[in-house]
């Protein structure tokens, strides 16, 4: 027997032969083999020269025994012969010359290999070699009466027949059996998702016939990893397959129904050499390393990172699905390389293991890494560069921690902004939130993620929320009053490392899109850096949102003995609702606690809010009242003054409550009264009211008896007027309510005193946004002097100040009414009287319907609260 191998020969050096001979040729490699050194002097001079020998000299070499010649890899040797010689047409002699040589001996046969495909022509790395010396053959066998016979070692069964026999004792084929029934049923349940060849009927033949090989294993080897020019096709295969064979052994993995694809480990050492050392693909070592397999002890790669945070106790199918793909990328051709995700499932799907997890597993990796080939319409591949993702985290690492801190505190400070609540972003302590009521807003106090935090189980309010909550002032001793006026939402610990990494990820992403930068990456690159640097303004505020998830608010139950604060945990689901307000899903979760009420929500009943605050002691001011809702945690945090007043009034509408300022009474039965809240409002219990003559109101006295001649003595002073007739024997007579309401009432009594005209109507109103429309109106009044008062003031959110007191005509008003207008709407507080006084130059006639079509034209206007008074033309007796 003579074997030449061409893998191993050495034309320039000569390998070492028997009896210290070094050939150089495969001719002098076989004359050794066949007759020792005394056959290879036979042919020293056709070696040395690299001239092939003639057949009569090959066939003197038989010496008439059985002689098999077997050469393989003769492309290989013909490479490495060419820069020496005519290699190419020697080596075609030699093979014409032992073709003639063997066909003349009947006791000789001649194997050699042929690495070519089903269409014959080559497609490795020795293409052209492989050609050429395919076409020798062909040539020398034309010309020969023995014919070759075919054997396609790497066709049909003999493959997986070789490798079975070579790495197995024993094969239960019941067991073969049952598992391609098991795999059949798994692939026809879920034959929408994989590749077609999943539902072939061959395909689970070729799973029973090729057990415990998975049918892709040999597709892969044979389709992809052989094209590999120096990958030994049976040989190489035998040696990863008893390699991984031996870890499957060693190891038994859970889910293992049959040895897939993804079972060979490149984690494992020997494995990884197979590839970087063996095969050269020492390119992949970074994809590797990042992605596939870390391969040293306490480094994870991402694939190993996904499977211990998604997959933990279950199979690895993200690491399935890398070592998939990688060895899915080892062709020497391009449109080899890579895998499509149907086919990647039906690779790694198996009895037990659930598809769901397999493409979680796969799309994680797909978005993750960082040697995927990210060029769309690319099947998933490795490639030996970084892709965009790795780009990026590069970026990333170069970020400073500051500027991350600045970044993200500043979208804290957005995300929570708003107009339910005043936000006090970061208190470092108590002296940074004032104990007062300058805002009609309940305060939200952002706790700083590096300050305090919460995890998942809250048995306490941090220690800096409950100092905060207690205290106040500059050294935080004194007690704070106002307790109910005041929210914290807190960082969750375990997602404030996710919430950094979003602002890292935006600001390198910010840089990468420069021009200078963004210009030096490919244009699909370009396309997707744009789409996610847009995108990560958005996850930047969900990521804050889900973090501060933790609100702390005033409670009689506390979260702790001693602090009246409880605990509520904003879902994930709504932090992502609207993400950038993060007020909204605060407001959502107080207001579902029943804890917060808005300026559209309902009072709380008139006779709880009594029962339950010092109004129940009879008589309270309206300022202390409104107070008691920023103190009290049993009671809801009031937004704006709206519900409060609102309160009020129906507490007076139900008979609860009786509201006095100054001269005014308003109590059950009364028109809808102005409510100011200030200390000389006050509000009292009816009870209360009853038992100090409060309510209801004095009754008239009544008129003097006849016959005193009208007379009034000394000691006996004459009866005051009801305060709304008050001075009607002059022609006098006012009214309060909503305008036309109150004009109306004018109007009637006027008429009823037997009032010819009006002379003079004073209007005053109390809400700047009825005054000013207003305003237009009174000035297109005709036949009338009109004069315009304003007087009030209003404080801007820095804490300015500026009263004004105005008093001339409505043409002079204008400008000022313009001036003022956006300032009260700016302002944080704003209190405005305006008050417009018409002299009728012919009267306003009580008679017919002047009247009303004039108080119909102003109330067009305004429909608020006014006090209107009127002097009148009376008839005389």
């Amino acid at each position: 027997v003579a074997a030449f191998d061409g893998e191993n020969a050495d034309p320039a050096n000569g390998r070492a032969m028997e009896g210290g001979v070094r050939a150089r040729t495969p001719w002098g490699e076989i004359a050794c083999a066949l007759a020792g050194p005394a056959g290879y002097e036979s042919v020293r001079a056709s070696d040395e020269a690299r001239v092939a020998p003639g057949a009569e000299t090959l066939r003197e070499l038989f010496g008439g025994a059985p002689t098999l010649i077997l050469l393989d890899e003769l492309s290989v040797w013909l490479r490495k012969a060419r820069p020496l010689g005519d290699a190419g047409g020697q080596l075609a002699a030699f093979l014409t010359a032992v073709f003639k040589a063997v066909e003349s001996a009947p006791r000789a046969a001649l194997v050699h290999t042929l690495a070519i495909g089903k269409e014959g022509r080559a497609a490795d790395a020795y293409r052209a070699e492989n050609d050429f010396i395919a076409d020798r053959m062909a040539e020398a066998e034309s010309v020969s009466a023995r014919k070759a016979t075919l054997l396609d070692p790497t066709g049909e069964d003999e493959t997986i027949q070789v490798l079975r026999r070579r790495l197995f004792e024993s094969i239960d084929d019941k067991a073969a059996a049952r598992a391609a029934d098991a795999y059949r049923a798994v692939w026809t349940a879920n034959a929408d998702s994989l590749a077609a060849v999943a539902v072939r009927p061959e395909t689970a033949d070729a799973l029973r016939d090729g057990y415990p090989f998975h049918p892709e294993v040999l597709e892969t080897l044979t389709g992809k990893t052989a094209t590999l020019g120096n990958f030994q096709r049976v040989r190489g295969m035998l040696r990863l397959l008893a390699r991984t064979v031996a870890l499957l052994w060693k190891e038994r993995p859970a889910g293992a129904a049959a040895i897939h694809l993804h079972h060979i480990d490149p984690g494992d050492e020997l494995i990884r050499q197979e590839f970087v050392t063996r095969l050269g693909q020492n390119a992949f070592l970074p994809a590797l390393a990042n992605d596939v397999a870390a391969g040293a002890a306490g480094k994870r790669a991402l694939a190993e990172e996904i499977d211990a945070e998604l997959h933990a106790g279950l199979p690895p199918c993200a690491a399935w699905a890398a070592r998939t793909v990688f060895l899915h990328s080892l062709a020497f051709n391009e449109p080899l390389r890579g895998i499509a995700p149907e086919r990647l499932r039906y690779s790694i799907l198996a009895p037990g293991i659930d598809p769901g997890f397999v493409e979680a597993a796969r799309k994680r990796l797909a978005a993750d890494s960082a040697y995927l080939d990210d060029r769309p319409g690319a099947p998933m591949r490795f490639i030996a560069d970084p892709n965009l993702n790795r780009i990026v985290r590069r970026e990333e690492d170069h970020v400073d921690a500051d500027t991350v801190r600045a970044e993200l505190n500043d979208r804290i400070r957005g995300v929570f902004d708003g107009k339910t609540f005043e936000t006090a972003p970061f208190p470092d302590g108590p002296w940074d939130l004032p104990d007062d009521a300058s805002d009609d807003r309940p305060r939200l106090a952002i706790l700083g993620y590096d300050a305090a935090t919460v995890d998942a189980a809250v048995d306490a309010p941090p220690a800096l929320v409950a100092r905060i909550h207690d205290r106040k002032g500059a050294a935080g001793a004194d007690l704070r009053l106002r307790r109910n006026n005041l929210v914290f939402i807190v960082a969750d610990g375990s997602l404030a490392g996710d919430m950094r990494g979003k602002a890292r990820r935006r600001l390198a992403l910010r840089e990468l899109k420069k021009p200078d930068r963004i210009a030096g990456l490919a244009d699909h690159q370009q396309a997707i850096l744009r789409e996610w640097e847009a995108r990560s303004e958005q996850e930047l505020a969900i990521a804050i949102q889900q973090c501060y998830r933790h609100l702390f608010y005033p409670s009689r139950d506390g979260a702790a003995a001693g602090v009246r604060l409880a605990h509520t945990a904003i879902e994930a689901h709504a932090a992502a609702d609207k993400p950038g307000d993060g007020q909204r899903q605060i407001v959502r979760a107080l207001r579902d606690l029943n804890e917060l009420r808005l300026a559209g929500d309902e009072p709380n009943s008139p006779a709880w809010v009594r029962d339950r605050t010092p109004l129940k002691k009879g008589e309270i001011s309206t300022l202390a009242l409104r107070d008691e809702f920023r103190r009290d945690p049993g009671l809801p945090m009031l937004v704006g003054d709206d519900v409060f007043i609102r309160g009020v009034r129906l507490g007076v509408e139900q008979g609860e409550y009786v509201y006095r300022r100054g001269d005014l009474l308003y109590g059950p039965g009364d028109p809808a009264a102005v409510i100011a809240i200030d200390e000389q409002a006050m509000l009292f219990t009816m009870a209360h009211a009853r038992n100090n003559g409060i309510w209801p109101r004095p009754a008239k006295p009544e008129p003097d008896p006849p016959g005193d001649g009208g007379k009034v003595g000394e000691d006996r002073p004459p009866p005051p007027l009801p305060a709304e007739t008050q001075s009607q024997s002059g022609g006098d007579f006012e009214a309060e309510g909503p305008l036309r309401e109150a004009l109306t009432r004018l109007w009637e009594r006027a008429r009823a005193a037997g009032a010819e005209s009006i002379e003079r109507l004073d209007i005053r109103m109390f809400d700047a946004s009825d005054a000013f429309p207003l305003l237009a109106a009174i000035g297109a009044v005709s036949g009338a002097e009109k004069t315009v008062a304003f007087e009030g003031g209003y404080e801007t959110p820095d804490g300015g100040a500026f009263t004004i007191e105005f008093r001339g005509p409505a043409t002079d008003a204008r400008p000022v009414r313009d001036f003022l207008d956006p300032q009260l709407r700016a302002a944080a507080q704003a209190n405005l009287t305006a008050g417009f006084e018409l002299a009728f130059a012919d009267g306003l006639p009580m008679s017919g319907d002047a009247a009303e079509k004039f108080a119909g034209r102003l109330a067009r206007f305004a429909a608020g609260a006014a006090h209107v008074s009127a002097t009148a033309r009376v008839e005389a007796p």
